[in-house]
């Protein structure tokens, strides 16, 4: 079972979410799962677009009562 590693940027909005996931994905190895919970509508699209840049998987993204979670492979495939 991969280890997940949550960041909760819940009331920050860009850039903040995005620098934040940057950041954790920077610190984590191969392999290891990252969610990023937000409620800023832009990260729908700004999470998306980061991973494509850093080509790595975007495994999911639900929506909860207007909480977006992003969960993120940090690796391809």
């Amino acid at each position: 079972m991969p280890n997940v590693r949550r960041v909760d940027v819940l009331g920050f909005y860009c850039p903040v979410p995005v620098h934040e996931a940057r950041k954790a994905l920077k610190e984590m190895r191969d392999a290891e799962i990252l969610e990023v919970v937000s409620d800023d509508p832009e990260t729908l699209h700004d999470i998306p677009a980061l991973v494509a840049r850093l080509n790595i998987t975007l495994e999911s993204v639900t929506e909860n009562a207007g909480e977006f979670t992003f969960r993120i492979k940090n690796s391809v495939g």
